[in-house]
């Protein structure tokens, strides 16, 4: 999952990207992830979260990343196998927000995204 975290003077703002193929990936059994898919569906309706689904056949412009989160525009925390990395370089954090951006674009939201969540949980039931 990839993200962006913004404070604004309204509050937070929280932004998730997800692949598709996450939604059919089972690394628990059903009784730990069963209720995942509402519960993502669930957040989604927040005012404050917006949640994407980059769809297994859009047209993209980058390949499969690590998971990473962009804070206040100011750093980047990635999540990598064995460590967590922390980005504060302006022009590091710069190309993450382009590649979130350009992510966010090809993604699906709204009842798009909860047809692609609903869908792969119908699969897995």
């Amino acid at each position: 999952m990839t993200g962006k975290a913004v404070t604004n003077k309204r509050g937070r703002r929280f932004a998730f990207l997800i692949e598709e193929s996450v939604l059919h990936s089972r690394i628990a059994g059903p009784d730990t992830t069963g209720a995942q898919p509402e519960h993502l569906i669930e957040l989604a309706g927040l005012p404050q979260v917006s949640l994407g689904v980059i769809a297994a056949r859009a047209p993209r412009p980058l390949w499969s990343m690590e998971s990473f989160t962009v804070y206040d525009d100011v750093q980047v925390g990635i999540e990598l196998l064995s460590a967590r990395v922390t980005i504060t370089a302006p022009g590091e954090v710069a190309t993450y927000e382009r590649a979130l951006a350009d992510l966010a674009a090809r993604a699906v939201h709204g009842a798009g995204a909860r047809t692609l969540i609903r869908r792969a949980a119908a699969v897995h039931r």
